[in-house]
């Protein structure tokens, strides 16, 4: 079964026999909870997003702080097995561990104030690579992601406008890294710098 555009296999998340993520308000329709929860991310994401220590658990408090109201899960680690487009994400049973890993990146001195602009994009784009490779959510990784790295940004001194997102060419690059090739991804961040 698929939904949201994932494949995924027994899927809790979804309603039985529907492609649709299981979610608050019971919608059924899949185009209006992709509204719903484009909206109602939105609308949080304009709020300040949650402070933290900038681990794993920092990065659950911005998925549920932008998607708390449309998912019962906001926050917590998918259980289920996705893929998209046939390339399988991280495995739920090492998801935590492997947040661990990429996490403790985010301590050293690439992602600290202070640090060169160059340095920080080429780190800053292998994380979110892999970031998004263990894809830790059912939904809403996208989006999580960005923010959260619009906070390590701040943090770091390298402000990234997000409202300069192209789509049509940072999916694409995002893609690209799944596969290990970092330079376009490297490239989008670059122009998002403010």
């Amino acid at each position: 079964m698929t939904s949201g555009g994932y494949d995924a296999f027994d899927d809790p998340y979804s309603y039985k026999g529907l492609d649709c993520l299981k979610n608050r308000l019971g919608l059924r329709d899949p185009e209006v909870l992709q509204a719903f929860e484009l909206e109602m991310s939105s609308l949080r994401a304009a709020e300040p997003l949650p402070i933290g220590l900038f681990g794993p658990a920092h990065y659950r408090r911005v998925h549920w702080h932008l998607f708390r109201d449309v998912y019962t899960w906001a926050g917590r680690y998918r259980t289920v097995r996705t893929a998209k487009g046939g390339n399988p994400f991280c495995f739920p049973e090492y998801i935590a561990p492997q947040m661990d890993l990429l996490f403790a990146r985010l301590q050293t001195a690439a992602f600290l104030p202070g640090v060169g602009g160059d340095v920080f994009l080429t780190e800053a784009s292998a994380f979110l690579g892999e970031l998004n490779a263990i894809h830790p959510f059912r939904e809403g990784n996208g989006r999580a992601q960005l923010a959260f790295l619009h906070l390590v940004a701040l943090r770091a001194g390298h402000p990234l406008r997000l409202d300069r997102i192209k789509p049509e060419t940072f999916m694409p690059a995002m893609i690209q890294s799944f596969d290990g090739d970092l330079a376009a991804l490297r490239e989008e961040l670059a122009a998002l710098r403010g």
